[in-house]
Protein backbone atom coordinates (compact mmCIF):
# COMPACT_ATOMS: atom_id res chain seq x y z
CA UNK A 1 0.00 0.00 0.00
CA UNK A 2 1.21 3.73 -0.78
CA UNK A 3 2.17 6.14 2.02
CA UNK A 4 0.10 8.47 4.23
CA UNK A 5 2.57 10.75 2.29
CA UNK A 6 1.82 9.12 -0.83
CA UNK A 7 -1.85 9.20 -0.33
CA UNK A 8 -2.24 13.06 0.59
CA UNK A 9 0.00 14.02 -1.99
CA UNK A 10 -2.42 12.00 -4.89
CA UNK A 11 -5.28 14.09 -3.01
CA UNK A 12 -3.41 17.66 -2.92
CA UNK A 13 -2.90 16.77 -6.99
CA UNK A 14 -6.40 15.97 -7.78
CA UNK A 15 -7.78 18.77 -5.86
CA UNK A 16 -5.17 21.32 -6.33
CA UNK A 17 -5.93 22.37 -2.21
CA UNK A 18 -3.15 21.62 0.49
CA UNK A 19 -5.36 22.13 4.07
CA UNK A 20 -6.63 19.11 5.34
CA UNK A 21 -7.40 21.07 8.62
CA UNK A 22 -7.06 18.82 11.61
CA UNK A 23 -4.18 16.40 11.81
CA UNK A 24 -6.32 13.89 13.19
CA UNK A 25 -7.03 12.07 10.53
CA UNK A 26 -3.45 10.74 10.22
CA UNK A 27 -4.14 8.33 13.43
CA UNK A 28 -6.20 6.34 11.72
CA UNK A 29 -4.99 6.62 8.32
CA UNK A 30 -1.50 5.18 9.45
CA UNK A 31 -3.09 2.17 11.23
CA UNK A 32 -5.03 1.59 8.65
CA UNK A 33 -2.55 1.61 6.08
CA UNK A 34 -0.23 -0.43 8.14
CA UNK A 35 -3.05 -3.10 8.59
CA UNK A 36 -4.30 -3.01 4.97
CA UNK A 37 -0.31 -3.58 3.99
CA UNK A 38 0.19 -6.18 6.85
CA UNK A 39 -3.13 -8.37 7.31
CA UNK A 40 -5.61 -7.81 4.81
CA UNK A 41 -4.10 -9.92 2.11
CA UNK A 42 -5.20 -7.99 -0.46
CA UNK A 43 -5.73 -9.14 -3.81
CA UNK A 44 -5.21 -6.53 -7.24
CA UNK A 45 -8.90 -5.04 -7.14
CA UNK A 46 -8.49 -4.43 -3.26
CA UNK A 47 -5.19 -2.80 -3.78
CA UNK A 48 -7.15 -0.40 -6.30
CA UNK A 49 -9.90 -0.03 -4.35
CA UNK A 50 -8.39 1.08 -1.13
CA UNK A 51 -6.11 3.41 -2.63
CA UNK A 52 -8.71 4.99 -4.62
CA UNK A 53 -11.51 5.21 -1.71
CA UNK A 54 -8.56 6.58 0.70
CA UNK A 55 -7.58 9.61 -1.82
CA UNK A 56 -11.55 9.70 -2.31
CA UNK A 57 -11.87 10.75 1.74
CA UNK A 58 -8.64 12.43 1.49
CA UNK A 59 -9.53 14.27 -1.52
CA UNK A 60 -13.21 15.32 0.02
CA UNK A 61 -11.73 16.39 3.15
CA UNK A 62 -9.64 19.05 1.33
CA UNK A 63 -12.89 20.22 -0.37
CA UNK A 64 -14.81 20.50 3.19
CA UNK A 65 -12.07 22.31 4.36
CA UNK A 66 -11.88 24.98 1.56
CA UNK A 67 -15.93 25.74 1.86
CA UNK A 68 -15.29 26.56 5.54
CA UNK A 69 -12.32 28.74 4.25
CA UNK A 70 -14.44 30.65 2.17
CA UNK A 71 -17.68 30.39 3.86
CA UNK A 72 -16.81 30.43 7.61
CA UNK A 73 -20.31 31.28 8.51
CA UNK A 74 -20.89 27.69 7.40
CA UNK A 75 -19.77 27.09 10.89
CA UNK A 76 -22.99 29.07 12.61
CA UNK A 77 -25.15 26.34 11.53
CA UNK A 78 -26.98 24.92 14.28
CA UNK A 79 -27.47 21.16 14.83
CA UNK A 80 -29.57 20.10 17.50
CA UNK A 81 -30.70 17.37 19.77
CA UNK A 82 -30.67 14.77 16.59
CA UNK A 83 -32.15 11.46 16.84
CA UNK A 84 -29.50 8.72 15.93
CA UNK A 85 -30.55 5.23 15.65
CA UNK A 86 -28.36 2.54 16.64
CA UNK A 87 -28.74 -1.07 18.01
CA UNK A 88 -27.37 -5.03 16.50
CA UNK A 89 -27.50 -4.84 12.80
CA UNK A 90 -30.42 -6.21 11.08
CA UNK A 91 -32.98 -5.70 13.55
CA UNK A 92 -35.03 -3.30 11.60
CA UNK A 93 -32.94 -0.03 11.80
CA UNK A 94 -32.55 0.32 7.80
CA UNK A 95 -36.41 -0.17 7.28
CA UNK A 96 -36.74 2.18 10.52
CA UNK A 97 -34.10 5.18 8.75
CA UNK A 98 -36.29 4.28 5.75
CA UNK A 99 -39.51 5.14 6.95
CA UNK A 100 -38.53 8.01 9.13
CA UNK A 101 -36.70 9.50 5.86
CA UNK A 102 -39.95 9.65 4.44
CA UNK A 103 -41.45 12.56 7.11
CA UNK A 104 -40.70 15.97 4.94
CA UNK A 105 -39.98 17.87 7.92
CA UNK A 106 -36.56 16.55 8.77
CA UNK A 107 -33.08 16.00 7.50
CA UNK A 108 -31.33 13.12 7.01
CA UNK A 109 -27.87 11.70 5.51
CA UNK A 110 -28.63 11.37 1.93
CA UNK A 111 -27.45 8.18 0.49
CA UNK A 112 -25.63 10.69 -2.29
CA UNK A 113 -24.11 13.26 -0.59
CA UNK A 114 -22.37 10.68 1.96
CA UNK A 115 -19.62 9.81 0.18
CA UNK A 116 -19.40 13.44 -1.55
CA UNK A 117 -20.38 16.00 0.64
CA UNK A 118 -19.08 19.17 -1.82
CA UNK A 119 -20.52 21.14 -2.88
CA UNK A 120 -23.13 21.26 -0.26
CA UNK A 121 -25.97 20.85 -2.04
CA UNK A 122 -28.00 24.23 -1.73
CA UNK A 123 -25.40 25.80 -4.15
CA UNK A 124 -25.87 23.26 -6.28
CA UNK A 125 -27.90 24.34 -9.64
CA UNK A 126 -30.65 22.39 -11.51
CA UNK A 127 -29.24 18.95 -11.56
CA UNK A 128 -26.72 17.38 -9.21
CA UNK A 129 -24.35 15.24 -10.65
CA UNK A 130 -23.85 13.18 -7.72
CA UNK A 131 -26.89 11.68 -7.80
CA UNK A 132 -27.57 8.39 -9.40
CA UNK A 133 -30.50 7.00 -11.42
CA UNK A 134 -32.20 4.42 -9.90
CA UNK A 135 -31.66 2.73 -6.99
CA UNK A 136 -28.44 3.46 -4.98
CA UNK A 137 -25.78 0.28 -4.46
CA UNK A 138 -23.65 -0.13 -1.57
CA UNK A 139 -20.26 -2.23 -1.87
CA UNK A 140 -20.97 -6.10 -1.28
CA UNK A 141 -24.62 -5.38 -0.20
CA UNK A 142 -27.06 -7.49 -0.75
CA UNK A 143 -30.82 -5.39 -1.35
CA UNK A 144 -32.99 -6.58 1.55
CA UNK A 145 -35.33 -3.42 1.10
CA UNK A 146 -35.80 -1.05 -1.69
CA UNK A 147 -33.07 1.55 -1.81
CA UNK A 148 -33.17 4.31 -3.44
CA UNK A 149 -30.19 7.09 -3.97
CA UNK A 150 -32.21 9.96 -1.77
CA UNK A 151 -32.60 7.20 0.77
CA UNK A 152 -30.46 7.21 3.93
CA UNK A 153 -26.95 6.35 4.58
CA UNK A 154 -24.99 5.52 7.90
CA UNK A 155 -22.60 7.56 9.52
CA UNK A 156 -19.63 5.43 7.95
CA UNK A 157 -18.58 7.84 4.69
CA UNK A 158 -18.75 10.61 7.17
CA UNK A 159 -16.51 9.03 10.08
CA UNK A 160 -14.46 8.00 7.34
CA UNK A 161 -13.12 11.58 6.71
CA UNK A 162 -11.27 11.07 10.30
CA UNK A 163 -10.06 7.42 9.27
CA UNK A 164 -12.03 5.78 12.35
CA UNK A 165 -14.75 4.12 10.68
CA UNK A 166 -15.97 0.59 11.50
CA UNK A 167 -16.73 0.21 7.59
CA UNK A 168 -13.18 -0.42 7.24
CA UNK A 169 -13.72 -3.37 9.28
CA UNK A 170 -16.33 -4.84 7.00
CA UNK A 171 -14.04 -4.17 4.45
CA UNK A 172 -10.90 -5.93 4.91
CA UNK A 173 -9.40 -8.82 7.31
CA UNK A 174 -7.48 -5.89 9.67
CA UNK A 175 -6.94 -7.24 13.24
CA UNK A 176 -4.76 -4.69 14.35
CA UNK A 177 -7.21 -1.97 13.20
CA UNK A 178 -10.48 -3.26 14.14
CA UNK A 179 -8.87 -3.95 18.20
CA UNK A 180 -7.14 -0.52 18.30
CA UNK A 181 -10.50 1.24 16.60
CA UNK A 182 -13.04 -0.20 19.39
CA UNK A 183 -10.32 -0.41 22.25
CA UNK A 184 -7.64 2.66 21.88
CA UNK A 185 -9.05 4.93 19.74
CA UNK A 186 -10.57 8.16 20.65
CA UNK A 187 -13.72 9.16 18.31
CA UNK A 188 -14.43 12.70 19.74
CA UNK A 189 -12.32 14.03 16.56
CA UNK A 190 -14.43 11.96 14.34
CA UNK A 191 -17.78 12.86 15.41
CA UNK A 192 -16.33 16.57 15.46
CA UNK A 193 -15.65 15.80 11.82
CA UNK A 194 -19.26 14.11 11.01
CA UNK A 195 -20.80 17.49 12.97
CA UNK A 196 -18.53 19.37 10.70
CA UNK A 197 -19.75 18.24 7.62
CA UNK A 198 -23.61 17.72 8.78
CA UNK A 199 -23.01 21.57 8.91
CA UNK A 200 -22.22 22.27 5.65
CA UNK A 201 -24.35 20.09 4.18
CA UNK A 202 -27.45 22.01 6.22
CA UNK A 203 -26.18 25.50 5.23
CA UNK A 204 -28.11 27.00 2.69
CA UNK A 205 -31.15 24.95 3.70
CA UNK A 206 -34.34 25.45 6.16
CA UNK A 207 -33.36 24.49 9.79
CA UNK A 208 -34.60 20.44 9.85
CA UNK A 209 -33.98 18.39 12.55
CA UNK A 210 -31.38 15.33 12.20
CA UNK A 211 -32.29 11.71 11.98
CA UNK A 212 -29.27 9.62 11.79
CA UNK A 213 -28.87 6.07 11.84
CA UNK A 214 -25.38 3.69 12.48
CA UNK A 215 -25.67 0.39 14.35
CA UNK A 216 -22.01 0.41 15.36
CA UNK A 217 -21.96 3.56 17.46
CA UNK A 218 -23.01 1.41 20.47
CA UNK A 219 -18.92 1.03 20.52
CA UNK A 220 -18.83 4.85 20.76
CA UNK A 221 -21.68 6.44 22.63
CA UNK A 222 -18.65 8.01 25.23
CA UNK A 223 -17.16 9.46 22.54
CA UNK A 224 -20.67 10.65 20.27
CA UNK A 225 -21.96 11.78 23.68
CA UNK A 226 -18.90 14.49 23.95
CA UNK A 227 -20.03 16.04 20.60
CA UNK A 228 -23.70 15.39 20.51
CA UNK A 229 -24.94 15.96 24.32
CA UNK A 230 -28.40 16.44 23.50
CA UNK A 231 -28.65 13.57 21.07
CA UNK A 232 -32.05 11.01 21.21
CA UNK A 233 -31.97 7.65 20.64
CA UNK A 234 -34.00 4.75 19.18
CA UNK A 235 -32.81 1.52 19.62
CA UNK A 236 -33.48 -1.59 17.80
CA UNK A 237 -33.90 -5.01 19.16
CA UNK A 238 -33.75 -8.54 18.22
CA UNK A 239 -32.39 -12.09 19.36
CA UNK A 240 -28.61 -11.66 18.56
CA UNK A 241 -28.58 -15.29 17.15
CA UNK A 242 -30.58 -13.92 14.60
CA UNK A 243 -28.68 -11.52 13.80
CA UNK A 244 -24.55 -12.80 13.92
CA UNK A 245 -24.86 -15.34 11.14
CA UNK A 246 -26.64 -12.57 8.79
CA UNK A 247 -24.00 -9.97 9.66
CA UNK A 248 -21.03 -11.99 9.14
CA UNK A 249 -22.24 -13.57 5.86
CA UNK A 250 -22.68 -9.69 5.08
CA UNK A 251 -18.96 -9.34 5.89
CA UNK A 252 -17.47 -12.42 4.24
CA UNK A 253 -19.42 -11.36 0.76
CA UNK A 254 -18.25 -7.71 0.71
CA UNK A 255 -14.46 -8.65 1.78
CA UNK A 256 -14.71 -11.34 -0.83
CA UNK A 257 -14.94 -8.62 -2.96
CA UNK A 258 -11.15 -7.38 -2.36
CA UNK A 259 -9.34 -10.54 -0.96
CA UNK A 260 -8.83 -14.26 -2.77
CA UNK A 261 -8.75 -15.77 0.90
CA UNK A 262 -11.74 -14.98 3.17
CA UNK A 263 -10.87 -16.19 6.91
CA UNK A 264 -14.79 -16.42 7.72
CA UNK A 265 -13.57 -17.95 11.58
CA UNK A 266 -11.84 -13.93 11.74
CA UNK A 267 -15.06 -12.41 10.37
CA UNK A 268 -17.16 -14.81 13.02
CA UNK A 269 -14.97 -13.62 16.31
CA UNK A 270 -15.04 -9.89 15.20
CA UNK A 271 -18.52 -9.91 15.51
CA UNK A 272 -19.03 -11.72 18.26
CA UNK A 273 -16.44 -9.65 20.10
CA UNK A 274 -17.66 -6.72 19.00
CA UNK A 275 -21.08 -6.97 19.07
CA UNK A 276 -21.00 -8.06 22.40
CA UNK A 277 -18.76 -5.12 23.43
CA UNK A 278 -21.03 -2.88 22.11
CA UNK A 279 -24.14 -4.02 23.70
CA UNK A 280 -22.36 -3.92 27.28
CA UNK A 281 -20.85 -0.41 26.50
CA UNK A 282 -24.92 0.30 25.67
CA UNK A 283 -26.07 -1.47 29.18
CA UNK A 284 -23.34 0.97 31.07
CA UNK A 285 -23.95 4.45 29.33
CA UNK A 286 -27.63 3.69 29.44
CA UNK A 287 -27.35 3.00 33.10
CA UNK A 288 -25.61 5.84 33.63
CA UNK A 289 -27.68 8.26 33.34
CA UNK A 290 -28.84 7.95 29.53
CA UNK A 291 -31.38 5.83 29.86
CA UNK A 292 -34.59 8.39 29.08
CA UNK A 293 -32.96 9.85 25.83
CA UNK A 294 -33.50 5.72 24.39
CA UNK A 295 -36.34 5.11 22.64
CA UNK A 296 -36.79 0.88 22.20
CA UNK A 297 -38.48 -0.92 18.94
CA UNK A 298 -38.76 -4.65 19.33
CA UNK A 299 -37.85 -6.31 15.76
CA UNK A 300 -41.45 -8.36 15.89
CA UNK A 301 -42.92 -5.04 16.47
CA UNK A 302 -41.63 -3.21 13.79
CA UNK A 303 -43.07 -6.46 11.06
CA UNK A 304 -46.21 -6.17 12.89
CA UNK A 305 -47.44 -2.57 12.96
CA UNK A 306 -44.64 -0.32 11.20
CA UNK A 307 -46.13 3.09 11.02
CA UNK A 308 -47.67 2.44 14.89
CA UNK A 309 -44.03 1.96 15.91
CA UNK A 310 -43.09 5.75 14.11
CA UNK A 311 -46.02 7.09 15.86
CA UNK A 312 -44.97 5.99 19.06
CA UNK A 313 -41.74 7.45 18.78
CA UNK A 314 -42.81 10.24 17.65
CA UNK A 315 -45.24 10.58 20.67
CA UNK A 316 -42.20 10.29 22.64
CA UNK A 317 -40.38 13.11 20.96
CA UNK A 318 -43.22 15.55 21.46
CA UNK A 319 -43.38 15.50 17.17
CA UNK A 320 -46.75 15.03 15.52
CA UNK A 321 -47.05 12.36 12.57
CA UNK A 322 -48.24 14.32 9.97
CA UNK A 323 -50.78 13.43 6.76
CA UNK A 324 -48.19 13.49 4.40
CA UNK A 325 -45.46 11.63 6.51
CA UNK A 326 -48.35 8.91 7.41
CA UNK A 327 -48.85 8.71 3.45
CA UNK A 328 -45.93 8.28 2.35
CA UNK A 329 -44.35 5.73 4.86
CA UNK A 330 -47.36 3.56 4.47
CA UNK A 331 -46.44 3.85 0.25
CA UNK A 332 -42.90 3.13 0.90
CA UNK A 333 -43.78 -0.40 3.15
CA UNK A 334 -46.11 -1.39 0.54
CA UNK A 335 -42.90 -1.12 -1.95
CA UNK A 336 -40.54 -2.62 0.61
CA UNK A 337 -43.08 -5.66 0.93
CA UNK A 338 -43.36 -6.43 -2.98
CA UNK A 339 -39.71 -6.12 -3.14
CA UNK A 340 -38.13 -7.46 -0.17
CA UNK A 341 -35.86 -10.65 -1.18
CA UNK A 342 -36.08 -13.64 1.65
CA UNK A 343 -33.35 -14.27 4.03
CA UNK A 344 -30.46 -16.79 3.92
CA UNK A 345 -28.80 -18.50 6.93
CA UNK A 346 -25.21 -18.93 6.89
CA UNK A 347 -23.49 -22.24 8.60
CA UNK A 348 -22.38 -21.22 12.09
CA UNK A 349 -19.13 -23.89 11.89
CA UNK A 350 -17.97 -21.99 8.78
CA UNK A 351 -18.04 -18.99 10.56
CA UNK A 352 -16.86 -20.54 14.20
CA UNK A 353 -19.93 -19.16 15.96
CA UNK A 354 -21.24 -21.24 18.67
CA UNK A 355 -24.38 -20.39 18.85
CA UNK A 356 -25.67 -21.63 22.29
CA UNK A 357 -22.34 -19.97 23.79
CA UNK A 358 -23.14 -16.34 21.73
CA UNK A 359 -26.44 -16.55 23.78
CA UNK A 360 -25.20 -16.65 27.06
CA UNK A 361 -22.36 -13.68 26.26
CA UNK A 362 -25.76 -11.56 25.12
CA UNK A 363 -27.68 -12.82 28.26
CA UNK A 364 -27.33 -9.40 29.84
CA UNK A 365 -28.36 -7.60 26.95
CA UNK A 366 -31.31 -9.50 26.09
CA UNK A 367 -32.64 -9.72 29.70
CA UNK A 368 -32.63 -5.59 29.22
CA UNK A 369 -33.91 -5.35 25.64
CA UNK A 370 -36.78 -7.15 27.11
CA UNK A 371 -37.54 -4.74 29.48
CA UNK A 372 -36.86 -1.59 27.25
CA UNK A 373 -39.53 -2.38 25.02
CA UNK A 374 -42.17 -3.32 27.11
CA UNK A 375 -42.35 0.24 28.68
CA UNK A 376 -43.54 0.99 25.20
CA UNK A 377 -46.03 -1.89 24.88
CA UNK A 378 -44.68 -3.38 21.60
CA UNK A 379 -46.71 -5.66 19.64
CA UNK A 380 -45.43 -8.96 19.40
CA UNK A 381 -44.32 -9.15 22.67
Amino acid sequence: MPTIDEMTRAAVEETGLDDFGDDSFRDGLAVLLTALADEARLNAAGAEFFRDRIVRHLAQRLRVEDWYRRHPEIDDVPIVAPLIGLGLPRTGSTALSLLLAQDPDVRYLRRWESSQPCPPPSTVRGPDPRIPTGKGEMVGTRHHVPVHAHGPMECHELMALDFKSYMFVSFARMPTYAAWLVEEADLTTTFEYQRRVMKLLQWGEPERPWRLKCPTHVLFLEHLDRVFPDARFVMTHRDPTDVLLSVADLYADIIGNFTDRIDRPYIGRVNVDHWTLGMERALRFRADGADDRFYDIDFRAMQADPIGEVAGLYSWLGEPVGGEFERRMRDWWAEAAAEREPGTRADPVAFGIDLDRARLSFARYVEAADRWTSRHDPIGK
